[in-house]
């Protein structure tokens, strides 16, 4: 048996509702420490992120939803107004990595969440550590090096201290891991031992809609996204193969390119701290490479100037990228790809989000009651699930008979509704038996299953007063007699309808086009349908079904298909 199934997993959407409220607080909380340039502010959004998904788990037990949810909010992040994206997407999704995996060695246990959340916020040290290697090269760990060695020879320290500093800090994030560790059970068991609180949130928010328009007014390019990778390789190429003279004079063109283009990376230049940044480090260079290596200073200062060029291409290079990479062609092409549950769940975490930004209360609440005010967020969480279920029809199943023109369809479809009927199965809707006179097909008729009355539907006519399909005219009594057997309202004792068939009319908004919404939006009915496979993904992507099962016709025969549909009514 052939079956092509797209169930969107009740896990991923579990891990949607985690997944956004994580991105809800990076996107409110974070800008917001953001503005106030709040010391370890990355630290403060990775604690709630663990304390979110810590707490989640004492209502949710399901395994993996740790780093799905964490996928959902690295990709939701890109709603973020900051130009700066890729890393703190990767360390999202690289912390719910980690928590994942401790909870998979020790258990969902106090060790297993300790340990995870000290690895999770520890990867921020790792992560910014490796963020300096890749803007600066391995010249800023050579500036490191030499600047802690005269330290400890002018403080008379007898053992090595290179790796001091970063013991401690190391020492402090673990600590802060351990407490956001320590929060998340907390709120976990205050949301199991309580009842659940749902308050109504409304949806003041019109970020998202402004974020979309942005991203709409810029004219994205493939072609500037290939130039702008290009553009990256080539300056760095340049900056160790060549005289400064020629690196600088097409560093700084490069740079104005792309601040003609795009507006982000402009902002990257006018911050005083990348200013700051950049003498700090063109000092601290020139400096430890005259002291220590014997350079001249104006060797000294060209090395830190090239490291500082370097650190201009990557991070103003990975702005424009990330503004490129917005692209609704880029977009597009990820969908049909082999994920088969991410860009569903990801449909539903874009329409969940702004309800989540609106829920999310405002920073000095959360230091103040972190417990109960963070334990009343997660609470919304059952809440959110049963609203999606309902909103996704989860008992409502969409059953496909596929295959070519002329292949059998209305002959297995026919012949599934008497198997399907004789197991008490209360079935509506119509089949349209092909009509042949002398080996010649002349049309199609309309037959009403629960009646069995008959009408003709499409016949060969030279009328051009009536609606044409091909070399068929559609005659209207029988376009009724469909219309009128599809009626949720004539529908409501029947656990099945039946189309036969779904195709260009359709897709062109005609034919059964109107019934078929009214059918997915308004009633409980399962549907079963026939589609011509070069139409069927046509069809799918239109109505934006879900719950669907395929069956080609030349793979099934129609004892499969009606046992096939039974199982699943039962399940």
């Amino acid at each position: 048996m052939s079956k092509n199934t797209k169930v969107l997993d009740e896990k991923w959407i579990k891990a949607s509702i985690i997944g956004t409220t994580w991105a809800a607080s990076e996107i409110v909380l974070g800008s917001f420490l953001h503005n106030l340039k709040v010391p370890f502010s990355g630290n403060a959004l990775t604690a709630i992120g663990i304390i979110i998904l810590i707490s989640a788990s004492y209502i949710w037990k399901e395994k993996g939803l740790f780093w799905r949810a964490g996928l959902i909010c690295a990709i939701m992040k890109t709603m973020s107004p900051s130009a700066v994206i890729f890393g703190p997407m990767i360390a999202i999704f690289s912390q719910s990595l980690l928590l994942e995996g401790s909870v998979r060695i020790f258990g969902k246990t106090i060790i297993g969440y300790a340990i995870g959340s000290m690895l999770a916020m520890s990867w921020n040290l790792f992560q910014k550590i490796i963020n300096f290697i890749i803007f600066y090269g391995m010249n800023i760990v050579e500036v490191y090096e030499s600047l802690l060695q005269m330290a400890q020879k002018q403080l008379y320290i007898q053992f090595n201290i290179v790796w001091l500093p970063i013991i401690i800090l190391l020492v402090i994030y673990a600590i802060l891991g351990l407490f956001s560790a320590y929060i998340g059970i907390k709120v976990g068991r205050k949301i199991k031992n309580e009842p659940v609180k749902v308050k109504s949130i409304h949806n003041p928010s019109n970020f998202i809609q402004k974020q979309s328009k942005a991203n709409k007014n810029f004219k994205h390019s493939l072609v500037w996204l290939f130039i702008d990778i290009l553009l990256i390789i080539s300056s760095l190429y340049l900056l160790s193969k060549t005289h400064w003279l020629v690196w600088s004079s097409i560093i700084i063109l490069v740079v104005s390119i792309w601040a003609l283009r795009y507006k982000r990376a402009l902002k990257q230049l006018l911050k005083p701290k990348f200013w700051v940044f950049f003498v700090l480090i063109t000092m601290l260079t020139a400096y430890v490479f005259t002291k220590i290596q014997g350079q001249s200073i104006e060797e000294a200062l060209l090395t830190g100037l090239q490291m500082n060029f370097r650190a201009i291409v990557i991070i103003i290079g990975f702005s424009v990228l990330g503004t490129e990479l917005y692209n609704p062609k880029i977009q597009a092409f990820f969908l049909k790809t082999s994920f088969k549950q991410l860009p569903l769940v990801l449909e539903l975490s874009f329409e969940s989000l702004p309800l989540m930004i609106a829920s999310i209360p405002n920073f000095k609440s959360i230091v103040k009651n972190p417990i109960s005010i963070i334990s009343e967020v997660i609470s919304q969480a059952e809440f959110r699930l049963d609203e999606i279920k309902k909103k996704l029809n989860f008992k409502q199943q969409l059953f496909i008979i596929t295959g070519s023109i002329e292949e059998g369809k209305t002959t297995a479809i026919k012949n599934s509704i008497e198997e399907l009927q004789q197991q008490n199965i209360t079935i509506g809707g119509f089949y349209s038996p092909r009509i042949i006179e002398n080996n010649i097909t002349i049309g199609y008729d309309i037959v009403a299953v629960q009646t069995l009355e008959k009408e003709p539907f499409l016949r060969i006519s030279t009328n051009k007063s009536l609606q044409n399909i091909g070399k068929y005219s559609i005659l209207e009594k029988g376009l009724q007699k469909g219309i009128d057997a599809l009626k949720p309202t004539n529908n409501l004792n029947n656990k099945i309808v039946v189309i036969d068939e779904v195709g260009r009319l359709e897709l062109n908004n005609k034919g059964w086009a109107k019934s078929i919404q009214e059918l997915v939006n308004t009633s409980n009915n399962h549907i079963l349908i026939t589609v011509r496979d070069h139409f069927l993904e046509k069809v799918l992507e239109k109505w934006n079904f879900k719950n669907h099962y395929v069956f080609d016709v030349s793979k099934n025969d129609y004892k499969t298909i009606s046992n096939t549909i039974l199982e699943k009514l039962e399940t």
